[in-house]
């Protein structure tokens, strides 16, 4: 079970304020917290801060934040794989979200 994220640093494919795939990757993320908490209703733990860093953790699971949580998954592992040297993705339990 997904239970959140974490999203570190810059892709480095182009420079700050250019890059397509650290926009997507940042916008995936606001999509997806911003779902969870105003539409959804659900509790989430963030962390945001400039240096290209988020960290979302939910407290309490629905069946509903799980699917947008795994279509969050599967957007940035199609990502990954278009951008393999410029973003890397790793699984980890809930403290390594």
């Amino acid at each position: 079970m997904i239970k959140g994220f974490e999203v570190k640093g810059h892709s480095g494919l182009a420079e700050r304020g250019a890059d397509i795939l650290c926009a997507a990757v940042s916008s995936a993320c606001y999509m997806t917290v911003n779902t969870l908490t105003e539409v959804l209703k659900v509790d989430v733990k963030a962390e945001v801060n400039e240096d290209g860093y988020m960290k979302a953790v939910i407290s309490e699971m629905t069946k509903e934040a799980e699917n947008l949580l795994r279509g969050f998954q599967i957007h940035i592992s199609s990502l990954a794989k278009d951008y393999p040297k410029n973003l890397k993705v790793i699984y980890g339990g809930a403290d390594n979200a």
